[in-house]
């Protein structure tokens, strides 16, 4: 399988294993930003720092030389393969506000991601309704938080990294299954 020249953005490789082990907590197994240099992977060794990094990603893109053990002559510290679930997150998504954790949770089919915040109350917002409604019940939070800075976009999960898998081939089928039955009625 010949790889692709992904754009150098932040990414979040993992595996389903992972997923399966860590049930309804992130699905993410490790965090990584390509080097808008020499586009190899490097290993990020914080979830708060990948944040940081996916938020400031087009006003301050990230290069080897900016890790002090690093080089762009250096081996990638992760290559980009299918032998694990490749996430692609979009730049600039916003830093979770203080007091909250934004989870990226894979479903069992492997066809998408759902992105949640744990709020300070330690409950789930899936949407910004859920945001707004907590901020309603819960005004002391209104000065340090706002809807608007809760971003609910979903990363892309790359396909050709879960296609050899057979609970997104069993999805993929019954999707495609769908497709022809109405496309048959028409």
């Amino acid at each position: 399988m010949s790889s692709p020249a992904p754009a150098p953005v932040p990414a979040s490789p993992g595996s389903s294993s992972q997923q399966r082990k860590r049930g309804s907590t992130e699905s993410v197994g490790m965090y990584a930003v390509q080097c808008c240099e020499c586009h190899k992977w490097r290993t990020i060794a914080t979830k708060d720092e990948f944040e940081t990094l996916r938020a400031n990603f087009t006003d301050d893109p990230w290069f080897c030389s900016k890790r002090s053990d690093c080089s762009c002559e250096d081996p990638a510290d992760i290559e980009y393969d299918n032998s694990r679930i490749w996430i692609i997150d979009k730049p600039n998504i916003p830093k979770p506000p203080p007091k909250t954790e934004r989870l990226a949770l894979m479903r069992g089919d492997l066809t998408k991601m759902d992105i949640y915040y744990v709020l300070p109350n330690g409950k789930r917002a899936r949407t910004i309704g859920d945001v707004q409604k907590f901020l309603d019940t819960n005004p002391e939070y209104n000065d340090s938080l706002s809807a608007e800075s809760f971003s609910f976009t979903v990363p892309k999960i790359v396909e050709e990294t879960v296609s050899h898998n057979n609970a997104w081939k069993t999805k993929k089928a019954k999707k495609q299954d769908k497709v022809n039955a109405s496309n048959s009625k028409n």
